[in-house]
């Protein structure tokens, strides 16, 4: 029979370990929360890890560390799941080309009902039960995201995608005021229509609305999280993830790339080559992945980077060089 005092000194031993587990995560944490004090992250949130309620609240405590450690968070967030789903239930058909949702006038109000109505209300009540910073924004308010229409082009054919648009502008005065106050803007991906008519918006591709607004505020780093883990270079190979990547190489590799990987990787692309440090494409099925990605050595996901040499082998986190190319499929807005 045991004794009731070697139970209570087990149990005491078991909490301190796990505490002093925590303490050295916090303490690994340390450099890269002195190194990024005062940086702009723009993170891109959107595909599956918006479903599960377990994932949504990791999420939003991620965000409330991120502002508490001093860094200037701002969320550019799409819906997937939740547009699909909307649109099955009332009778739409969803289409998908070169990676985007064809967008009918009749789909893109519903559209804005969903990602304005809904997920940007889920997403900033979430943030705000750790205080009160986060701010909700359509890229319709202060015309916050100015858009034209746009084509998508498949085997040399231009193909009209609807209401469907590209960024030609971001208010950053509006973006700038609320950050420097302490507030977490999170703005979902519709835009005005340059010159076109009051009340019908365009659906804006989530990753790359993120990379227009992290291109416009010269942000830090551009975070996306998707549901694939990044690029892979022999992709079904799940072991041969890339860690680094340059956007030498990445734009070459480019047009290999399956459709749903397109915009993403155009996004970061384009928004290293407009002077943003680094973007990173992880997985947001991984409970707490930004975190990991911004607070530790090694990180999880993908980063293209101006400054990588490459070839370098692979799995050797963010501390390495460049890699590969990947050829997984996902759409998401």
């Amino acid at each position: 029979m045991s004794n009731p005092h070697d139970m209570s000194t087990k149990s005491t031993a078991a909490r301190l370990a796990a505490a002093q587990v925590k303490a050295e995560a916090l303490t690994e944490a340390l450099p890269w929360i002195k190194t990024f004090a005062g940086a702009t992250i723009v993170i891109k949130y959107g595909g599956n890890a918006m479903i599960s309620p377990e994932l949504q609240q990791s999420f939003a405590d991620d965000i409330a560390f991120l502002r508490f450690a001093g860094i200037r968070p701002v969320v550019v967030h799409g819906g997937g799941p939740q547009i699909t789903s909307m649109l099955a239930r009332l009778g739409i058909e969803s289409e998908f080309k070169a990676g985007q949702r064809v967008t009918s006038e009749e789909a893109a109000e519903v559209i804005r009902m969903v990602l304005s109505g809904q997920v940007n209300r889920d997403i900033v009540s979430r943030i705000n039960q750790n205080g009160n910073a986060a701010i909700g924004l359509s890229g319709e308010d202060a015309d916050l995201l100015l858009a034209n229409k746009t084509h998508a082009e498949v085997d040399g054919e231009l193909i009209d995608l609807g209401r469907v648009g590209e960024i030609a502008e971001v208010n950053t005065t509006v973006l700038t005021e609320l950050l420097d106050a302490g507030r977490v803007p999170v703005i979902c991906s519709i835009a005005s229509e340059i010159d076109g008519e009051a009340g019908k918006p365009l659906n804006i591709n989530a990753d790359l609305a993120a990379s227009a607004v992290a291109k416009a505020l010269r942000a830090d780093k551009l975070i996306m999280l998707t549901d694939v883990p990044g690029l892979y270079a022999n992709w079904p190979d799940t072991s041969s993830l890339i860690s680094r990547i340059g956007p030498k190489k990445l734009r070459e590799l480019l047009p290999s790339l399956d459709a749903g990987m397109i915009p993403k990787m155009t996004a970061a692309l384009e928004a290293i080559e407009h002077g943003v440090q680094q973007a990173h494409i992880i997985d947001g099925r991984m409970a707490h992945s930004l975190l990991l990605e911004v607070f530790t050595s090694e990180g999880i996901g993908t980063m293209v980077e101006d400054t990588v040499v490459e070839p370098a082998p692979l799995g050797d986190g963010h501390k390495g060089e460049g890699h590969e190319t990947s050829t997984e499929e996902t759409n998401d807005d």
